[in-house]
């Protein structure tokens, strides 16, 4: 099969949407199909991701004003050459929102079956930065989505969010984990006693550091005593954070082994954004064998068991993170337990088992395309 996987971002950014990517094209290959990327190119002198494992066509993009950590496509004819030049079964358009756009009015035009793979609350996002336009992002999904053959959500949550504000064709295709990379025995006393030196439980949070993640909920954890709060990743609200959570360690943005080193050496992960259509580091987290708190919200209502591999709380509530983690702190057993029911419930959310869930799809959108030629 011959797939075209058009991307909002892709390696070497670090978010969702460009770690699904990579991984859907790893899948691709591995399975003995043949796959191209189109991305938005990175910023200047950053060089290309030396292990994506098929040719990437870059796309002139601009950061985008206020958070340059995130690139925006221009218009460019390089697209429309890639899908002309690659003569795709299938063009996978992964978070559609600016370039997938794009991609979706080319394949049309080709007449090529599109999946769009919803990743991003937009909504929750015109809501967090705007104030409003809650409802102006939901017809702009919609419109987005409306044209694809089948749209891929991520959750529970998410498709539901999505039939309830009318997209048709929604079906659920949730998110793999490295459980290679990220596994308990990963653990690092060294790291422990420099990140504790008086043996604090550790309390990690890891992500992008933006508005809509809320990570200011941690102010009260920073607060409690024997407990030392260890922030990873980096974003626009990096500055206000630093003074709002006294006492935590930033760590600044951190991949590959050395994330899951650290993942594994955390004795609570907390996650504190209610607007996750999935949650990648909770899941992270859990293959490394790490309790979690976040909220009952959008992906961890599906990843999280309540009382069995963490807790959950009502979102935007810092009172109830903190008690979450204080109970959990107190309680070397439980979080013991609840690590290890984590981690065997994740055992068989394998990147490949997902992937080929994904093929699955393509192969039934692609069945269903000629069906509907045939008549």
């Amino acid at each position: 099969m011959r797939v075209v996987i058009v991307t909002e971002s892709f390696p070497p950014d670090v978010n969702g949407v460009a770690h699904c990517a990579l991984q859907t094209a790893r899948h691709l290959v591995d399975r003995g199909h043949h796959p191209l990327v189109v991305a938005p190119a990175p910023a200047p002198g950053t060089g290309p991701d030396p292990d994506a494992p098929c040719q990437v066509v870059r796309v002139p993009s601009l950061p985008l004003p206020g958070y340059p950590q995130v690139r925006v496509a221009l218009p460019s004819r390089r697209l429309a050459a890639a899908l002309v030049a690659h003569r795709p079964d299938v063009v996978h358009l992964a978070g559609p929102f600016v370039l997938g756009v794009r991609g979706m009015a080319a394949a049309a035009r080709l007449g090529i079956p599109a999946v769009a793979v919803y990743q991003t609350d937009l909504a929750g996002y015109a809501r967090i930065y705007m104030g409003a336009g809650e409802a102006a992002a939901w017809r702009r999904i919609r419109s987005v989505h409306a044209a694809a053959d089948r749209t891929l959500a991520p959750s529970s949550a998410a498709r539901n969010d999505l039939e309830e504000h009318g997209v048709p064709r929604v079906a659920l295709w949730p998110r793999g984990v490295d459980t290679v990379r990220f596994r308990p025995d990963r653990r690092d006393e060294a790291l422990r006693r420099a990140l504790a030196p008086h043996g604090e439980r550790i309390v990690g949070y890891v992500g992008r550091l933006a508005p809509e993640k809320h990570v200011e909920l941690l102010a009260g954890v920073c607060g409690l005593p024997g407990v030392r709060v260890v922030v990873v990743g980096d974003g626009p609200s990096r500055g206000q954070l630093a003074e709002a959570l006294p006492g935590a360690v930033f760590l600044g943005r951190r991949t590959g082994d050395e994330l899951a080193r650290i993942f594994a050496t955390l004795d609570l992960f907390v996650h504190t954004g209610p607007f996750e259509t999935f949650c990648q580091t909770v899941q992270e987290a859990m293959a490394s064998g790490v309790p979690v708190v976040a909220p009952a919200a959008g992906g961890p209502l599906d990843l999280v068991a309540h009382g069995r591999t963490g807790l959950l709380v009502p979102p935007h509530d810092a009172d109830a993170v903190r008690e979450a983690v204080r109970a959990l702190a107190a309680d070397p057993a439980r979080r013991a337990a609840y690590g290890a029911a984590a981690r065997a419930s994740v055992e068989g959310r394998t990147w490949a088992a997902v992937g080929d869930q994904l093929l699955d799809h393509y192969d039934e959108v692609l069945a269903a395309r000629r069906t509907a030629v045939a008549a």
